[in-house]
């Protein structure tokens, strides 16, 4: 069966582009995409050689491993090859990865009853350390599995790996070479200072530090070691995995303390689910869990394929990164009007759950990213952030992609769907922004958690009050009977009840709150919360002018104009005058001074100690703001887990970078 032309081509560049790659990142120690983003395009080009084995050829990525010693390095033939783990993403695949063992343990064992060890997969440099007669005389790095590199030199530096044993053994262990991430800070603002270019992250700094030439740097960096493996010994070898641990760690070996002796695939998965949890927690980064047969008769029948070992797989986490196709790209229309384009993607899953649409921000993002309808993207997602584009694979490009034009005119905006771009922005929005679209837009906005809070008000009762003519402004809400509401469709006399006394219950609202409920171009949570602190009252806010708006510290030129014309406009002041008969305003009270007075914060990635909202909490008892954006006024930016984007623009722009534990000691 002859092969689609376009399976065939996608083929080839996957090959090309894989390879690539994978050199940048064993080789050279250089990332232009994630190890998640390469592990996605691996993934594809693996299922397309499962629809037509007839692409696979020896010289495919998908059968044989990465890497090359570098040259200028001397060279090293390793005494045991080393292989490269298949991966693992579901409980399923463990399943899948059981039977496997099971199966092919059952044609020389009548009734054989694996049991399996889970440790901790370590994001680092793996090393291959040999020992004679109990002396280091080799540290090598994996290479291409037969030959490496070595590097004895540097890892002699590291205090967890021990020069001599206390026996005159001869032995090879395997194990991986990692940095904390507390040590990875100081060197990057040490080399932020010196005007070099930092280190991504710990697996890089790691790897840059152990292909140093001058031993020197890699003894003032604080590498660790974890060892794992025993290769090969003159002694008796443990009859298990645990033994082997065990008499790796009476040598003199690091073995790191976390792992779990595994007698069934649900213990398996759960210590995977506590991980993938708590993993970041660790001043080391943590990529998944290895899973390996632990007994050793079980293991040495099991063996090896072309690959890899059969006794053992990769149980991957959840990859925050991906690798997807952009099927289209539409606008949709916001509650102040603003257009954003969001794409529309080939469903993939990123950060444990199935993605299709990711926002591309604005017309300069889709000039900055020059990205197609039909291109390869990589995608990210860290924690619960809403998945976004960060780059496009240009290389997977066949010439059928199409650049998207912005238009002239967006039927979801109303009137005669005229748009326009937003002066001193790189923003868009519709013109006519007075029709019921937007009514029901800013309506769900009002009642929304962070504003006034109407439990019961959600999309659907709030385009049904619009349709229905009862509610056109936000004050028609506080004129609502429960007679009114049973007009409605689904509404029964004690939900509509419930709905007006939500309503009633809300007209109590603190000014901050009501600021960022009416839909305010460019006003979101802290701004209005600075705002209302500067002021106090809302008689204060509708009197303030420009200049006064401009002058509280976070609230710009344009966020300040903004403002004043809001107020200024002859319809909203009258909606405003209609609203405020009908609430009760909490003054505001002016931000505590502390540690963190004048100071601006933005936190992006996933903090393992406390939440966001937490986090911000304390920020401004402390005196400080939070914000969501950054920009040159931002003092700090708190880099928690899978920290995207926010943290290049924060080090292009030169703010200040602060891991999670630094952060803690600040708050301290």
């Amino acid at each position: 069966m002859s092969v689609p032309k376009n399976a065939r081509t996608r083929h080839e560049k996957l090959v090309e582009l894989i390879e690539h790659h994978r050199t940048l990142y064993h080789v050279y120690d250089k990332e232009e995409i994630t190890p998640a983003a390469l592990d996605s395009l691996k993934h594809e080009l693996a299922e397309l050689e499962t629809a037509h084995p007839e692409l696979i050829t020896p010289q495919s990525p998908s059968q044989r491993i990465a890497g090359a010693p570098l040259p200028g390095f001397k060279k090293v033939r390793h005494s045991v090859p080393q292989w490269s783990l298949n991966d693992a993403f579901t409980p399923e695949d463990i399943t899948e990865f059981d039977a496997r063992v099971r199966r092919f343990l059952h044609e020389s064992f009548d009734t054989p009853r694996p049991t399996y060890l889970c440790e901790l997969k370590i994001d680092g440099l793996k090393v291959v350390l040999t020992y004679e007669k109990g002396i280091l005389t080799t540290a090598a790095t994996r290479g291409d599995g037969v030959v490496g590199e070595d590097v004895t030199h540097n890892v002699r530096t590291i205090e967890s790996v021990p020069l001599s044993l206390p026996r005159a053994i001869d032995l090879v262990v395997e194990g991986e070479v990692w940095l904390p991430e507390s040590e990875l800070a100081r060197i990057n603002k040490e080399r932020e200072k010196n005007g070099d270019p930092v280190f991504a992250n710990p697996r890089n700094a790691a790897a840059g530090t152990i292909r140093q030439l001058d031993p020197r740097i890699a003894a003032s960096r604080k590498l660790d070691t974890f060892i794992y493996e025993l290769a090969s010994t003159s002694e008796k070898r443990p009859q298990d995995q645990l033994g082997e641990l065990a008499f790796m760690r009476e040598l003199g070996f690091k073995v790191n303390p976390h792992f779990v002796h595994a007698q069934t695939i649900p213990d398996i998965v759960a210590f995977w689910e506590t991980w993938k949890k708590k993993g970041h927690a660790q001043d080391y980064w943590i990529d998944g869990v290895v899973v390996k047969v632990n007994e050793a008769q079980y293991e040495e029948k099991l063996g090896y394929t072309g690959k890899g070992p059969r006794f053992a797989i990769a149980f991957k986490f959840p990859a925050e990164q991906v690798t997807t196709v952009v099927e289209g790209i539409e606008l949709q229309v916001g509650r102040t009007g603003v257009l954003t384009p969001v794409a529309h993607l080939r469903p993939v899953s990123v950060a444990g759950t199935t993605v299709s649409r990711a926002t591309l921000h604005n017309e300069d993002e889709i000039t900055r990213l020059d990205v197609r309808i039909g291109d390869t993207v990589v995608l990210q997602k860290a924690g619960d952030i809403i998945p976004d584009i960060v780059r496009v694979l240009p290389e997977l490009r066949t010439g059928k992609e199409k650049k998207f034009t912005w238009p002239k005119k967006v039927a979801a905006c109303g009137g005669d769907g005229s748009i326009e771009r937003v002066p001193g922005t790189s923003a868009w929005r519709c013109v006519n922004r007075d029709s019921a679209v937007f009514a029901k837009r800013r309506l769900r906005h009002f009642a929304s958690r962070a504003a006034l809070n109407i439990e019961g008000l959600g999309r659907e009762t709030a385009e049904l009050l619009v349709d229905e003519g009862l509610v056109s402004t936000f004050d028609d809400l506080f004129t609502l009977a429960v007679g009114d509401v049973l007009t409605l469709e689904g509404f029964a006399e004690i939900s509509a009840e419930k709905l007006i006394a939500n309503i009633k219950k809300s007209s109590h609202v603190s000014l901050e709150r009501l600021l960022y409920g009416i839909s305010i171009d460019h006003v979101g949570e802290e701004t209005a919360r600075l705002v209302a602190e500067h002021f106090g009252t809302i008689d204060r806010v509708r009197k303030a002018t420009r200049e006064e708006l401009a002058a509280i510290h976070g609230v710009g030129e344009v966020v300040a104009d903004s403002i004043y014309e809001w107020f200024r406009a002859p319809e909203k002041r009258a909606i405003l005058d209609r609203l405020l008969s009908h609430l009760t305003i909490a003054r505001a009270q002016a931000r505590a001074q502390g540690a963190f007075s004048g100071k601006t914060f933005v936190i992006t990635g996933t903090l393992s100690s406390m939440s966001r909202e937490e986090a911000e909490a304390k920020i401004r008892a402390l005196g400080g703001s939070a914000s969501s954006s950054i920009s040159k006024k931002t003092s700090y930016l708190v880099a928690g887990e899978s920290a995207g984007s926010k943290l290049e623009k924060a080090r292009s722009l030169g703010v200040s970078v602060l891991s999670e534990a630094e952060f803690v000691r600040m708050l301290a």
